[in-house]
């Protein structure tokens, strides 16, 4: 049995196209930082849970000081972030040192519930990955050189995080060599031969990327906390 666990929590954006003069990780919403609200729901969902947090190196001071006087900050580790996402996950990884079920989660999507991260650490326990996903609401079409197409978009699914492994199935699959078709840790699984398996996601877990996300999460925070 899978008892440790481990979120890893990459939040190594800069904040550009939030245009924000602060990554939008440590943006408050509802009087308080996004990542902070992203940690509670990890808390809430498991109180043993460990995190290992990515930041730029230039905010991993201030990463430490918010995190200083709160009940977690000895079970709170905290690394540079690389050039890209695969490189932060892969120095992200250096922490893990004991078999866990290991969560690798968008600080910046905080709007996750404790029952998705209970439903993902189940099904890595079974299967050894879980994938969160919702299908998509809009018509999709795919470009094919200068024409396009529309796709069936019962067949088409939006990928979440948090993305969870059995650790040692993701360690050995972040010792490949990175390809630029490395956009989230399950296509690195899966390039390493290894099928992963999806688990319902939720709709409200978006990524805040641009101003308007920003809002939506303020919304829906607002809601909660009501």
């Amino acid at each position: 049995m899978y008892s440790k666990k481990i979120a890893i929590i990459v939040a190594g954006g800069t904040g550009q196209r939030m245009g924000s003069v602060v990554p939008k990780q440590f943006i408050e919403v509802e009087g308080k930082p996004i990542l902070l609200h992203t940690i509670d729901q990890f808390v809430a969902a498991f109180a043993d849970i460990e995190f290992v947090i990515v930041l730029p190196e230039g905010y991993i001071e201030e990463g430490n000081e918010l995190l200083n006087n709160s009940n977690i900050s000895n079970k709170v580790a905290f690394v540079a972030g690389g050039d890209t996402r695969f490189q932060s996950v892969k120095n992200g990884l250096t922490q893990v040192n004991e078999k866990a079920i290991v969560f690798v989660h968008d600080a910046v999507r905080c709007l996750l519930t404790p029952a998705l991260i209970q439903r993902c650490y189940q099904q890595a326990v079974e299967k050894g990955s879980a994938i969160p996903a919702v299908s998509a609401t809009d018509t999709v079409r795919l470009l094919e050189g200068n024409t396009h197409k529309v796709i069936d978009r019962e067949n088409v699914m939006q990928i979440q995080t948090p993305q969870t492994f059995q650790s040692e199935l993701l360690i050995t699959s972040f010792q490949q060599n990175y390809q630029p078709s490395f956009t989230d840790e399950a296509n690195v699984v899966e390039a390493s031969g290894t099928p992963v398996f999806l688990v319902d996601g939720e709709f409200e877990n978006i990524k805040i990327t641009r101003p308007l996300d920003l809002a939506i999460a303020t919304y829906i925070l607002a809601k909660r906390f009501s």
